[in-house]
């Protein structure tokens, strides 16, 4: 192995670019380390610039055929002794008792008496050598039960007993998986289920909640489950509260929404049925969002139970949903596009407007409202009472519906 004629970084350089020919042979693993070592002291690592250590390190990996992880161990034992040195193995490692055969024969046993726990399936070994002289049980009959459970997840025990199918995700083929695009156009909800904790065991009631994304129109409802009994009437209800006409119904891939009765329903009605994508997580962030600033902030996180559903639904169509979608201001984005195309979205504060507001503001407003919705009817709406009466008819039904809630709770208690 002889490699003197490279002296310069500039020869490394020529090497690794295919300008000099060189053959070099490694006849050991001890040589090959003290040939890293020379070559290190040679050039004087240590010293060397971060550009100039990156050339050594490829001249090493291409002349030992070391891995570039082994190379870096090899260099941080030569910078912390001085010296590369090979580490002898000192254990011999663990030899094994009990063969294939081994294996094999107690899946067979285990097989023929239907896989018996462990200590009967040990007694079964013992008898099979020291009752009926089998020879081949010998060694299992002294196996402790413990180390025959080890076995039993071996590779050669699960190909003697049979094939092991991996679980395959289902792949439900009802809606489609991607991202809504309303264009600028209401109609397109984006639908998520919040749940109101649970009480030893005891599920609480769950709210619907239903988005625009252009407008932020908002619909939240409550039901006891979310099964198809207690789901179908909520989604049919909160679809027919919105002003406009509902195109587009997106949810994340919970099985209370992409199912055969909600998928129906939708189609009848000849609404786009679609549902989030694996890691795009801002696929119904904007319903995620309004979970927390809406459900959460005005009816808290504290269980509730079940049979309150309709109470608070009341509450919700009475008082909730009038103000967030007349009295309560809401940031709207707005789309930059950078000379390089990439889009950036700020939320000016003269875009900050109400989501009836915002219905009203688009181009050509009136012709995505539904047969017999006017905009004078929304205007007397939202003109009937002040932003500040909404807010606090809203604050006081809040408190009076759950104090009804606490003392009925404690009087059943």
């Amino acid at each position: 192995m002889n490699d003197s004629h490279i002296e310069t970084l500039e020869h490394v350089r020529q090497f690794l670019g295919g300008v000099a020919v060189m053959e070099i042979t490694i006849p050991s693993k001890t040589e090959g380390y003290r040939w890293i070592q020379g070559t290190l002291v040679r050039f004087h690592y240590l010293s060397l610039g971060k550009m100039d250590r990156g050339l050594i390190r490829r001249y090493l990996q291409q002349i030992s055929g070391y891995s570039r992880a082994q190379i870096a161990r090899l260099i941080k034992q030569y910078r912390k002794t001085g010296r590369i040195q090979r580490r002898p193995r000192t254990v011999k490692g663990f030899t094994s008792k009990y063969t294939r055969e081994d294996i094999r024969l107690l899946a067979r046993l285990d097989e023929l008496h239907g896989t018996l726990s462990g200590p009967a399936t040990k007694k079964l070994c013992e008898r099979a050598w020291q009752v009926f002289k089998q020879a081949e049980y010998q060694r299992l009959a002294s196996i402790s039960v413990s180390h025959l459970y080890n076995l039993r997840q071996s590779t050669p025990y699960a190909r003697q007993r049979g094939t092991v199918k991996k679980t395959h995700p289902v792949q439900s083929q009802i809606g489609e998986r991607r991202k809504p695009r309303p264009e600028g156009r209401p109609g397109y909800i984006r639908v998520d289920t919040v749940h109101q904790g649970d009480w030893d065991g005891i599920k609480g009631v769950y709210h619907v909640n239903a988005v625009d994304e252009i407008t932020q129109f908002e619909g939240v409802a409550s039901v006891e489950r979310i099964s198809e009994r207690y789901l179908i009437p909520v989604l049919t209800s909160l679809i027919d509260s919105f002003p406009f006409i509902i195109k587009g119904f997106h949810a994340d891939n919970g099985s209370e929404y992409i199912n055969k009765r909600v998928a129906g329903l939708l189609n009848k009605l000849l609404i786009e049925l679609t549902k989030s994508r694996s890691r795009r997580t801002n696929d119904n962030a904007l319903v995620e969002s309004k979970n927390g600033s809406i459900v959460r902030k005005h009816l808290g996180y504290h269980h509730i139970p079940q049979k309150w559903a309709s109470l608070i639904n009341e509450f919700n169509q009475k008082y909730l949903n009038p103000y967030i979608n007349y009295h309560r201001p809401c940031f709207f984005p707005t789309v930059k596009i950078d000379a390089k195309g990439k889009q950036k979205k700020t939320y000016p504060y003269k875009a900050m407007m109400t989501p009836y507001e915002k219905l009203k503001s688009l181009p050509e407003a009136k012709q995505y409202l539904k047969p017999g919705m006017t905009f004078q009817r929304l205007h007397d709406i939202a003109l009937s009472i002040s932003d500040n009466e909404a807010a606090h008819q809203l604050n006081e039904a809040r408190k009076q519906l759950f104090k009804t809630i606490h003392e009925q709770d404690q009087q059943v208690a």
